[in-house]
């Protein structure tokens, strides 16, 4: 199997596991705000956006949400992921395993850089990337392909050599835009929201991060 000429990572949910703290975090603000969801409701209509595309949704649904909560929901969830938020299992070796057939890697994800700076900097992996890119930092959140078609550019990759792996069905189809192949990483197997969404796009999924390597042929 060919080396993919390069490797673009989400964040959330596929480098940390901060999606379900995250998530239920989410739930809380908005039941308070008038918007009671189940977990699983959270993650079928909201998943894959920015808090600020979170809000604009929830209001859409009858949220009542105050002007400044998008900046003070970012000050919860901060602080919350800055007490300590794990990686997901595998991912050191997976890292390990690419860097040892030398295929680069790049980080393309919809939270902020100073969200990234809090999860992957407990981890010291904020250096190990080639680069890590905020979508919405370049004001073009996925499902634009924008982050990756830049990430891909950073490492001298053409798009169609490059390898995407996503858990969101938003990202999945920024990979898709941007001519690349993707992965899905759905941990908890193929009956979560985000799994169906996922495979409805046609994308593969896969379970555990030890089988990664061998999906990529490194």
């Amino acid at each position: 199997m060919t080396h993919p000429q390069a490797v673009l990572f989400d964040c959330d949910g596929v480098i940390v596991d901060s999606e379900k703290p995250s998530f239920l975090l989410f739930v809380e603000e908005l039941a308070a705000h008038g918007l009671p969801l189940s977990l699983e409701e959270f993650e079928t209509r909201f998943v894959g956006g920015t808090v600020e595309m979170v809000a604009a949704r929830a209001r859409e649904a009858g949220a009542r949400l105050p002007e400044d909560w998008v900046a003070r929901f970012y000050d919860r969830m901060y602080a919350m992921l800055a007490a300590g938020v794990p990686l997901v299992a595998g991912v050191t070796e997976v890292l390990d395993r690419l860097d040892a057939a030398g295929v680069p890697y790049a980080m393309g994800s919809n939270g902020s850089m100073q969200k990234m700076q809090i999860t992957m900097g407990q981890h010291g992996l904020m250096d190990r990337f080639r680069v890590v890119l905020s979508g919405q930092a370049i004001g073009a959140p996925k499902p634009f392909p924008d982050v990756y078609l830049q990430a891909a550019a950073a490492c001298g990759a053409d798009p169609a050599g490059c390898v995407v792996i996503e858990d969101s069905a938003s990202g999945a189809r920024a990979g898709l835009a941007a001519g690349m192949r993707v992965l899905g990483y759905a941990e908890h197997g193929a009956e979560t929201p985000s799994a169906r969404a996922l495979t409805a796009l046609g994308v593969p999924l896969f379970h555990r991060m030890a089988d990664l390597p061998g999906l990529l042929g490194v």
